[in-house]
């Protein structure tokens, strides 16, 4: 062995999505605790950051959107980025990504809107982006 080591550095994508002064992200309960997460999830071979995101807002929230805008990049377990989307098709809360398969030892993921003023009185991760949104 050389002594060098390949790092691979997960790649993400996230959409925030906002209509009517809300935020549609996913709520999770895992190991007891409950937090916020936007949706999105990890770049396939082949893709861009903007692809997987709207991939992963059809399979988390099943709703087509459209990026508008890169509003952050975050550098937590990987880089993240975090793009403004509109909703143009499906409806919200009808995902059925492998998030929600049964034999999933994940936790459960509950889409939802939350109002913009409401965002810093809960645990939303990653806190870069809500101190982006509600200032």
């Amino acid at each position: 062995m050389s002594g060098s080591e390949v790092v691979h550095t997960r790649i993400r994508g996230s959409a925030v999505i906002i209509e009517d002064d809300k935020v549609g992200i996913i709520r999770r309960n895992r190991d007891g605790e409950e937090y916020y997460v936007f949706p999105g999830g990890g770049v396939e071979d082949g893709e861009s950051p903007e692809e997987a995101t709207v991939r992963e807002a059809m399979e988390e929230l099943g709703v087509q959107i459209e990026i508008q805008k890169l509003i952050g990049t975050v550098n937590f377990n990987g880089t993240q980025h975090f793009f403004l989307a509109t909703i143009v098709g499906g409806t919200f809360g009808t995902g059925k990504g492998e998030e929600y398969g049964i034999d999933r030892n994940r936790g459960t993921y509950t889409p939802v809107w939350i109002p913009i003023d409401g965002l810093e009185m809960l645990d939303v991760r990653p806190v870069e982006i809500v101190k982006r949104l509600i200032k």
